[in-house]
């Protein structure tokens, strides 16, 4: 039995079977890369929507080049419809649109009919996000956190602070100095990589210790993790 669900002069006459395959097949390589996304995502705003439109994104590319077969003015025409359509969807880690792109891509290949790309494409594509998920490539981490703490301008405190510093860190460096009281007191930021990661409590003892200085805190960044 064989339907003609596409309109004469853009392709001949296809099964449903195949209508239905690609659709399917697309929805489950795109449903793949949504999985790999959710369980490599290393940010702080986790977007379940962005999960599903990951999913769904294959069906409508695949739909899309069935809908436009080999008729130019249609592909023309849909093209004109988005540049109409204006998305206020901001993506801001560029790796989202990475994503979204392979998934647009698997759907063009199902909606094509050229399986064996959408399946191996799809395969490598996983592998290689897996690869620089596990494989520290392209990570550069100068500092462990953030210290911030409040103190009156006494070069005695400033002297004593500096050297617990350098005790307790392999790197230090000065981000911040903000007048909060009139010049009666500052609050300063450090961005530091500690010698132990176990210096941490420590480090925020000693500090509460000097004279004068009030409102510590100690904000770390891990590893995985991009602020």
């Amino acid at each position: 039995m064989e339907l003609l669900l596409v309109p004469s002069g853009i392709s001949s006459h296809l099964p449903w079977q195949i209508f239905l395959l690609s659709i399917t097949m697309a929805f489950l390589l795109s449903q793949c890369l949504a999985i790999v996304y959710e369980r490599t995502y290393e940010g702080l705003s986790y977007s379940r929507s962005l999960f599903q439109t990951l999913a769904l994104v294959g069906i409508i590319s695949s739909m899309l080049m069935f809908a436009i077969g080999n008729n130019l003015a249609r592909g023309i025409g849909i093209a004109g419809i988005f540049a109409i359509i204006r998305f206020r969807t901001n993506l801001r880690d560029p790796r989202d649109i990475v994503f979204v792109f392979a998934s647009l891509a698997v759907g063009i290949a199902c909606g094509i009919q050229v399986y064996a790309l959408a399946i191996m494409g799809t395969l490598i594509f996983v592998l290689a996000v897996l690869y620089l998920k596990f494989v520290p490539v392209g990570s550069r981490k100068y500092y462990d956190g953030l210290l911030r703490f409040q103190m009156p301008p006494i070069p005695e405190n400033t002297a004593k602070i500096q050297e617990l510093l350098k005790e307790s860190c392999r790197t230090f460096a000065l981000v911040t100095m903000r007048d909060i009281d009139q010049g009666q007191r500052l609050e300063y930021a450090y961005q530091i990589k500690l010698q132990e990661a176990s210096y941490r409590e420590a480090l925020i003892y000693m500090l509460k210790e000097i004279p004068e200085v009030s409102a510590v805190q100690l904000m770390m960044q891990e590893t995985t993790v991009e602020l």
